[in-house]
């Protein structure tokens, strides 16, 4: 059974990657055949597919990555990711749905640090050889305003 212990350290797993700068490391923790959306409360309420970021694969999410460290380029920056307690929607042996709400602090070279997106993971996870992945994240943000340097991955 996927219970909430096993998927509060795979949140915090997957966030330290990101708030490491280990971005590599990211795309593993989802399916091959994945989704991975960014978008706000809005869109989602409406139905609306499109958002921010949209991705149907891991190598899609490795691309992101690639073109972050050899062709983007924009202000040197980390994340720290702050994590609520999941809500396990439906859980069994092989797969759970849950949600769990975040805020993450972007911290700039300069040392200026502001509060830069709140919102909750909506997850569908499976169990494959005995790990826990993602097969679906949708990042709702709470905000429909979009800061233009949404470089790395929420």
């Amino acid at each position: 059974m996927i219970d909430l212990l096993a998927l509060c350290a795979f949140n915090a797993a997957y966030a330290q990657a990101i708030d490491a700068d280990e971005l590599e490391r990211w795309p593993g923790f989802f399916t091959e055949d994945c989704v991975y959306r960014i978008t706000h409360h809005e869109n989602e309420r409406e139905g609306l597919p499109a958002g921010l970021v949209y991705a149907d694969s891991r190598a899609m999410l490795e691309d992101r990555i690639a073109a972050l460290r050899e062709a983007n380029i924009y202000e040197r920056q980390r994340y720290r990711h702050l994590l609520g307690l999941p809500v396990l929607q439906a859980a069994a042996d092989d797969g759970a749905t849950a949600c769990t709400p975040f805020m993450v602090a972007r911290i700039m070279a300069t040392g200026e640090t502001t509060l830069f997106a709140t919102g909750e993971y909506r997850d569908r996870l499976v169990r494959q050889d005995g790990r826990l992945l993602l097969a679906e994240r949708v990042a709702v943000c709470d905000s429909t305003v979009t800061d233009t340097l949404l470089a790395l991955p929420l």
